[in-house]
């Protein structure tokens, strides 16, 4: 597979473009697999490519219903930060958004990483106190975050309103490092560089069943044909519980639609990435220039990838006191994301009852920024059989009662 350089963009401008290669292979199934991942999303790809580059294990599939990243990876606002309040979450949360900053580096694929900065709105006193509590905690994690003042907020983000009639800004929890990435290049870079290690990435193949013998896992049922595995691991986000009734066993968490859209592309006027919790949205400008606008959860749980314009409607409405130049804007599109939600807001990665099955769910809506982190992980649990970025979230604590409670610091639900 040719490297990316602009030498080899000025090259193949000189050939009309002729001498590109695939991006990543489209393999037929072979009959078995040492590792097979199910779902090739941000997680399932990152997964599966540190396994190979950390571990060395490269006979492995990873098989997708539909197309490569056209699930939670293609449908989410790109945020990436890592201010999170309890310790287990800010560790992982941090590895990812330090393996972000090099990610194009290493992947040989421009991800469009870009640091420009988050910041969490304080609109009430309760607020304040969170986030200055979070700030602390951030400080003793080795987490570089701060609480700022309005005045500072202004600056940052001029065409905020600070001093909104209802909730007016009085501080923010600011993170200089955290930011957005382009979420397709993300998958597009994982999925490119694990074909190239040899890799099998299985598109349009349905997983309709798991066999297992003697408590341990033999392989799965799909749409192409029953393949054998050693090992493994179920990374489809919302659809998580469905795989895993497959495998026998069930799972705390609930489905529901996560909605957002995007605006008419305007001129840039936002370079850093806002989260307004009392306010119930957040927002950023893409590279296109598209004011990326986010919301909650629908109040039902649904396998649906619909927007929800009563949604829309409230998190807009509310947005418009705090930015209102975004009240002239036309919106271009919006959409819904199917997102799997635990009791404590805090993932799931973990072994399961089903002998070398392994889980990766419970990202709720925060699962973007997590990508790079949570594939690390994920990989060092399935290949070694424990990671500590792993250890705080196994299944085993909702019956222990060991929560890792991010029901607040996550912000937004988020």
């Amino acid at each position: 597979m040719k490297r990316f350089s602009v030498f080899a963009i000025a090259r193949e401008a000189m050939r009309q473009h002729s001498g590109w290669s695939r991006t990543w292979a489209n393999p037929q199934p072979k009959k078995s697999y040492e590792v097979i991942i199910i779902g090739a999303g941000g997680h399932g790809l990152a997964t599966a490519y540190y396994l190979g580059k950390n571990f060395g294990i490269t006979n492995v599939a990873v098989i997708e219903k539909g197309w490569l990243g056209g699930g939670n990876t293609g449908r989410n606002t790109t945020i990436i930060r890592s201010n999170y309040l309890q310790d287990p979450s800010a560790a992982i949360y941090e590895k990812s958004r330090s393996l972000y900053e090099n990610l194009s580096q290493e992947l040989n694929y421009n991800v469009m990483f870009s640091p420009r900065g988050c910041m969490m709105l304080a609109q009430t006193q309760h607020e304040m106190r969170g986030y200055k509590r979070t700030a602390h905690a951030n400080s003793l994690q080795g987490v570089k975050t701060e609480f700022i003042d309005p005045e500072r907020i202004k600056q940052l983000c001029p065409i905020m309103n600070v001093d909104g009639p209802r909730y007016p800004v009085l501080g923010a929890l600011w993170q200089s490092r955290a930011g957005s990435a382009r979420h397709d290049a993300v998958a597009w870079g994982y999925a490119r560089a694990c074909s190239e290690m040899g890799m099998h990435i299985l598109q349009k193949t349905e997983v309709i069943g798991v066999t297992q013998e003697a408590g341990n896992v033999t392989g799965v049922e799909t749409s192409h044909g029953h393949i054998e595995c050693k090992k493994l691991g179920m990374v489809v986000a919302g659809h998580a519980s469905v795989v895993a009734e497959m495998a026998g066993f069930h799972l705390p968490i609930e489905s529901v639609p996560l909605q957002a859209l995007v605006s008419e592309p305007i001129k840039p006027c936002m370079d850093v990435v806002v989260m307004a919790n009392t306010v119930h949205g957040y927002m950023s400008q893409s590279d296109k220039g598209e004011m990326v606008i986010g919301g909650g959860t629908d109040g039902y749980n649904a396998y649906t990838q619909r927007g929800s314009f009563h949604h829309l409607e409230e998190t807009v409405r509310a947005l418009i006191e705090t930015f209102p130049m975004i009240s002239r804007l036309k919106m271009l599109r919006h959409w819904g994301g199917i997102v799997d939600v635990t009791g404590d807001r805090s993932p799931i990665l973990s072994k399961t009852p089903l002998g070398q099955t392994f889980i990766n769910c419970g990202w709720g809506t925060g699962g973007f920024k997590a990508i790079p982190g949570s594939g690390w992980a994920f990989a060092e649990l399935m290949a070694k059989g424990e990671s500590p970025l792993t250890a705080e979230f196994g299944l085993d604590r909702f019956s222990a009662g060991r929560f890792v409670d991010e029901s607040v610091a996550a912000g937004v639900a988020h």
